[in-house]
């Protein structure tokens, strides 16, 4: 019985997310995958997630070459498999493309081999497997040979055996980045693979030899985040807003568009709250971090002010005050700022939010946030201190309704019980929704906070 060819699409990854740009491929065509193996990593507007293959089989065809941006259902990889493999769906495999819902529970109809997950850590779990290739004469599509499967770039159709002229008959993105990073005309090439399907060690034998020429210093225009060279624009480069970096500018632009913000600041001393951390920190246990205490002396000025822990309906034209505080915090990372979320924050002390504010952060910097994690903030701690600025004036992180700005702790002289002293001063900043409140209310939470950084021993009544 000839095997089944099998089309993975790009599943919905959640949370409003259309699409996603190909980070790297683990398998390449040829390899054989079981059920829920890790088969492209792929970076959204919120993280970077590992796609997993719903079926187990030989792999046929890789769509999207690094740096490619897919929207949600494009083809990602086709899968040849035996009958026995497929997932079946009422009685029959289910039809190409079709993948489990964002939730992560298997379909109903899906056998023991189907796939159960979307994303890798969701859902049903399968035993890894040892890749391994599979030699010319092995499964193939609708018994067409290996090479001739197309693999898709972006803006390019299907690929196959092709003169020195032309496209080079190569099947792995993972050859052709080997290639680049090398500085190798693929063109240049006799593939010894089947039909002159070029090869990894055929690229590797080329480089050996010193037929490689000096890889280019200058970025490829093609590679993601690259400046590419505009004939509009010859004096100058054009660096593409997409991903992170892209959906933050989205945001920003409605959050200005839509929001009439205002910002109220204040500077403090935080002597006392900074000798009482020491206190904290020299009593054994966990290390309370710094960000942790505001964070506590926020949520307890959120029950204080609830005005502030609210969002904006414009569609009823209503003011939606939220009973629950989930924290966001900017993290900056290598593919630029991102928003974590601390669930309920309102109901963690200082040592709980000390752990979540490491994992978090720790998460965004390796890009692993899943959007879950960086979605549904109600009211965002912004600590640009750690840039050495003083003060600034954020930009509210829509559709929350405020957001509190915290500047370096640095000495200064200030006047304490009547006297000059050089003490630790901050200057906090408050930028507000001025729909959901006036003034008076934001000025109130400020103060508040400024309060209780000053006199952190105050806040012990309600903390």
């Amino acid at each position: 019985m000839a095997p089944r060819v099998r089309e993975v699409r790009l599943p919905d990854l959640g949370e409003g997310l259309t699409g996603a740009e190909v980070v790297g491929w683990l398998v390449a065509v040829g390899d054989v995958v079981v059920v829920d193996q890790p088969v492209v990593e792929v970076e959204t507007a919120k993280s970077r997630v590992e796609v997993p293959c719903p079926y187990g089989g030989v792999v046929t065809a890789c769509f999207g070459e690094e740096g490619s941006e897919l929207p949600v259902g494009a083809p990602l990889l086709t899968v040849a498999v035996d009958g026995e493999s497929a997932a079946p769906v009422s009685g029959e495999g289910p039809p190409a493309g079709t993948a489990p819902g964002p939730s992560g529970s298997p379909d109903p109809g899906a056998g023991a081999s189907g796939s159960g997950s979307v994303l890798v850590g969701y859902g049903t779990a399968a035993p890894s497997a040892r890749r391994r290739r599979v030699v010319a004469g092995g499964p193939r599509a609708h018994g067409a040979p290996l090479d001739a499967v197309p693999v898709q770039g972006a803006g390019t159709g299907a690929r196959g055996p092709a003169a020195a002229s032309g496209p080079a008959p190569v099947v792995s993105p993972l050859v052709r980045r080997l290639a680049r990073q090398s500085g190798l005309d693929l063109r240049q090439l006799a593939g010894s693979g089947y039909q002159g399907l070029i090869l990894r060690s055929d690229v590797e034998r080329a480089i050996a030899q010193g037929t490689a020429r000096a890889p280019d210093p200058r970025p490829a225009s093609g590679a993601p985040g690259a400046p590419v060279r505009s004939a509009e624009a010859e004096d100058g480069v054009r660096v593409p807003l997409k991903g992170v970096r892209g959906a933050v500018a989205a945001k920003m632009t409605r959050s200005r568009r839509e929001i009439p913000e205002a910002t109220c600041w204040v500077d403090a001393d935080a002597t006392e709250l900074m000798a009482a951390r020491a206190v904290m920190n020299e009593a054994g246990g966990p290390k309370i971090s710094v960000l942790a205490l505001l964070a506590r002396l926020c949520t307890a000025g959120l029950d204080r002010f609830p005005e502030l822990n609210a969002r904006v309906d414009t569609a009823a034209r209503e003011i939606v005050r939220l009973p629950a505080v989930h924290l966001g915090f900017a993290v900056q990372t290598d593919r630029g700022a991102v928003v974590p979320v601390v669930r309920d924050a309102h109901t963690r002390n200082a040592e709980s939010l000390t752990r979540e504010f490491a994992r978090l952060t720790d998460r965004a910097r390796r890009g692993a946030l899943a959007p879950a994690e960086v979605t549904g903030g109600t009211f965002t701690l912004n600590n640009y201190g750690v840039f050495g600025v003083d003060g600034s004036t954020p930009i509210i992180n829509h559709p929350e309704a405020a957001m509190l700005g915290v500047g370096r702790i640095v000495p200064k002289p200030w006047v304490h019980q009547g006297e000059l002293a050089v003490r630790q001063v901050v200057q906090l900043s408050l930028t507000f929704d001025h729909r959901v409140c006036d003034g008076g209310v934001a000025g109130g939470f400020l103060r508040y906070v400024a309060d209780r950084v000053e006199q952190p021993a105050t806040a012990l009544r309600t903390l």
